[in-house]
């Protein structure tokens, strides 16, 4: 071996502790750069000479530089990530969704119930004070009102879910094209043997890292390779890239499908998710994503839009839209009802969505076989007469002799008499409008005759609203009828027209310890009082809160785990770097001295030469 050789080994090993330093410094540089996962030379000796008696080395020779990954520490850090914003996003709203409903301290919707309660109760004590009936207005209108505006702000909190969820699919899709275009860069530097593009694939990792703060996906990178030699935790994914959200190909190498919103024909505004595959079909995927905050985000706001209301079937903050609906319908229902028994002139349902055709018990509304009384009082507050209207699966408004209409109207002794010119259809009249849809009951001719309802069963009363003391179908729009708005003075305390009575009154006080139905769109059907319908509504969302606070604390501490494993194996440790620096500079200066060293031989065998 000449020296010419041995020269060009020393600057082969210069050349490699040069590269190596500067692997060490690019990691030193980046020690505090989030996502930079650290970098090692890999380098190897030269092919040597074959020579006899044996091999003479050639130097060194730099193969590569390689990032320390493990692909399957990170896919738990993507998973974990997943979870963690996930329950981060559930437990901020869910938060800001309990704030709506205080209760504490005299303040909230329970509050405003009891005094409600009390005015009633202070009316039955004093059934024609203008005073008290003044007071009780206002109490039921500040009572209402919260109602609608607890309704309003939690409609709220579902509709600023839906512009988020806008957003953030909008960043899915930028994420993914991202993702696409640097799965372009990574194969065109990786099509030459040996070349690592490193910096490109922290890149996507970083992306793939933020889009599992956004939802669940699998991804697929082929061809797993793994180095023992350079680093017991290095598994890096091939040159094949498949990510999947749903079971549906969102990256495909360089091609990417996006994810499409549409809300196109729907009131609410609400958007569906679906897949656009590449023939353009659609495939609605509302269902299948989980994780991240659109996980979360569909979890609350709902999946599945129900094309009646426009509006989600399902989700946590539709389930209290929908038990406060069912709170304000039961609680509707059940006040007209007792209503109705307060003797009337003249009685009238509000605007109804039903034909006359349609069978009551098989409707929209919360009417049940049974009957009620129409009951007939004097200007005495005596009863002179009482009209049993039945209901079975066959009864309509106003369609056919079992109609309400025709039962209303038909000639039958009322009082029990054997008189027939002094019964019900002597002294009123029933007419369903067919155009506005609103039953009626109007006196005939000039008399003192007051009519009422006494419910058996049927809820036809409370349901339909007639001679009613409340307005309204849900929690949207429950009010105190106009009429007593605008005069709280013709609020009735009684149920025989005399002054004095106060049985209405005390019906209404004895309400809020008698449970009633609650029936949900579903059909499910609750019996409780008002005030325990309500506490297990702020209960469900005091657990479902609470819930969520701790799923989040555990996510998070399962992720810091994660986290610290994966810094360990891909993280800059500065120490660990220092003392590679200082063995690559000893070995760059012994490397040195050995180039210096046969020159200065050479210089000597020149000169001998001369």
């Amino acid at each position: 071996m000449s020296l010419f050789n041995t020269l060009d080994t020393g600057y082969t090993g210069l050349n490699v502790s040069q590269l190596q330093m500067g692997t060490v410094s690019q990691n030193i540089a980046n020690a505090n750069t989030e996502d930079y996962t650290r970098q090692r030379a890999v380098t190897r000796a030269q092919t040597p000479l074959h020579t006899t008696p044996g091999d003479i080395g050639r130097g060194a020779k730099f193969v590569s530089v390689t990032r320390i990954h493990n692909e399957f520490v990170f896919g738990r850090l993507r998973d974990s990530s997943s979870t963690l914003e996930y329950n981060n996003f559930s437990k901020q709203n869910l938060e800001e969704v309990a704030k709506v409903f205080p209760d504490t301290d005299g303040v909230g919707l329970q509050n405003d119930m009891k005094n409600y309660f009390n005015a009633w109760n202070s009316l039955a004590s004093n059934p024609t004070s203008s005073a008290i009936k003044t007071d009780l207005a206002q109490n039921a209108t500040t009572f209402l009102d919260n109602i609608k505006d607890t309704r309003r702000r939690v409609r709220s909190t579902q509709d600023a879910l839906n512009a988020q969820l806008k957003i953030s699919i909008d960043e899915v899709n930028s994420i993914g094209k991202k993702i696409a275009d640097l799965n372009a860069k990574i194969g065109n530097v990786e099509s030459i043997k040996n070349n690592h593009a490193n910096d490109l694939r922290d890149e996507r990792d970083k992306l793939e890292l933020a889009l599992s703060k956004l939802l669940d996906f699998s991804v697929f990178k082929g061809d797993m390779q793994s180095d023992i030699s350079i680093d017991r935790n290095l598994t890096d994914g091939g040159k094949e890239y498949y990510l999947n959200i749903s079971g549906e190909s969102f990256v495909d190498g360089a091609s990417f499908h996006p994810i499409v919103l549409d809300n196109k024909g729907n009131k609410s505004a609400y958007y569906s998710v679906y897949y656009k595959s590449q023939d353009d079909s659609r495939v609605d995927i509302g269902q299948k994503i989980h994780g991240g905050k659109i996980g979360a985000i569909l979890d609350l706001r709902g999946r599945t839009i129900d094309e009646k209301t426009s509006y989600p079937e399902d989700g946590k903050i539709q389930s209290y839209i929908d038990s406060l609906d069912t709170f304000a319908k039961g609680f509707i229902e059940k006040t007209n009802s007792i209503y109705a028994q307060s003797a009337v002139s003249t009685m009238e349902t509000p605007q109804l969505n039903l034909d006359a055709n349609i069978s009551l018990t098989k409707s929209d509304y919360n009417i049940k076989k049974g009957n009620f009384d129409v009951i007939m009082y004097d200007s005495d507050g005596n009863e002179i007469g009482k009209k049993s209207i039945t209901i079975d699966d066959n009864t309509t408004m106003d369609d056919g002799s079992d109609s309400i209409v025709s039962q209303l109207n038909s000639n039958t002794d009322d009082n029990d008499d054997n008189n027939s010119t002094n019964d019900f259809d002597d002294y009123f009249t029933a007419v369903y409008s067919t155009s506005g849809h609103i039953l009626s009951i109007q006196p005939k001719g000039l008399h003192n005759y007051k009519i009422a309802i006494e419910d058996n069963g049927t809820n036809f009363a409370g349901a339909t609203g007639i001679s009613s003391f409340l307005t309204g179908e849900n929690a949207s729009n429950i009010s105190l009828k106009h009429n007593f708005i605008n005069d709280p003075t013709k609020i009735n305390a009684y149920k025989n027209p005399v002054d004095g009575d106060n049985q209405v009154a005390n019906q209404m006080l004895q309400l809020q310890y008698h449970n009633i139905e609650f029936k949900y769109g579903n059909g499910v059907v609750v019996e409780d009082t008002p005030d325990g319908f309500y506490r297990n509504i702020t209960g469900k969302i005091a657990i479902d809160t609470e819930t969520s606070g701790r799923n989040q604390q555990t996510s998070e501490a399962i992720f810091n785990a994660v986290n610290q494993e994966q810094q360990s194996i891909s993280g800059v440790n500065i120490d660990e770097e220092l003392a590679n620096l200082l063995k690559y500079q000893t070995a760059y200066s012994a490397n040195a001295k050995i180039i210096t060293t046969i020159d200065k031989m050479l210089q000597s065998l020149l000169s001998i030469k001369q």
